[in-house]
């Protein structure tokens, strides 16, 4: 029951993310409005309000429809296994990749949260290795097996995407799993593993720790024998 709690905790995030997504779509569909001023243009004082608004915009149905799935099982994933630090980590992602869009892209609007989707990839895949958890390391090869063809996105093969946003999206995550590689969950020890430890304690004890059998207390002492007519003597 408490995992099941767990998971649907980690849930809540990333479907209220899409929800504002496909909210913000429905609403521009229906007034008929044009939302591409809100996406990132680079190097511009305007296009700064994008780093903030980008990936709530989408072109069209196919476009969030592509970035809806993807986002709810790995985001899922960040507040299911990281749930420690992944309010730090999905900040981190999201800002590192508009601001470097913003710097290095194209000069041309940028929207879509594909780039959240890549960085949050990396992340995964990259902080299950570095951390050589048995648990971690199976969803990095589930999210390799689900997403390994999004390593494609960060080439400039396709003009009409922003490869730029999913290549600064990689390298905010990959920066991400390093940063945090000393936070959050901590490698899961099994009973063999503790059993070795206690193992190695009693071969090897702490200096000074008695070994079994042995007396709490040991006093050493120097016997002088005392010459006739000599003064004890004193200790300044």
């Amino acid at each position: 029951m408490e995992e099941k709690n767990s998971g649907l905790k980690a849930l809540i995030v990333p479907l209220l993310f899409t929800g504002i997504m496909w909210l913000v779509f429905l609403l521009a569909a229906v007034g008929g409005m044009d939302l591409h001023a809100l996406g990132i243009l680079p190097r511009t004082f305007a296009g700064l309000l994008g780093v903030f608004t980008s990936p709530f915009v989408h072109s069209n149905l196919n476009h969030i429809g592509s970035n809806t799935v993807p986002l709810l099982v790995v985001g899922t994933g960040l507040f299911y296994f990281y749930k420690e630090i992944a309010w730090r980590v999905l900040g981190m992602i999201y800002l590192f990749t508009g601001f470097w869009v913003w710097l290095a892209a194209r000069p041309s609007f940028h929207i879509g949260a594909s780039g959240l989707i890549y960085g949050l990839v990396c992340f995964t895949f990259f902080s299950g290795l570095i951390r050589r958890d048995n648990s971690l390391l199976a969803i990095s090869l589930l999210v390799t097996f689900l997403y390994g063809s999004m390593v494609w996105g960060i080439l400039p093969v396709d003009q009409t995407v922003s490869w730029e946003s999913h290549l600064f999206g990689s390298a905010a995550g990959i920066f991400a799993a390093i940063y945090f590689r000393k936070e959050g969950p901590a490698k899961e020890k099994y009973s063999w593993e503790l059993e070795e430890e206690e193992e190695g304690q009693k071969e090897n004890p702490e200096p000074g720790a008695l070994s079994p059998g042995e007396d709490g207390l040991i006093i050493h002492y120097d016997f002088k024998e005392k010459t006739p007519g000599e003064e004890p003597k004193k200790e300044s």
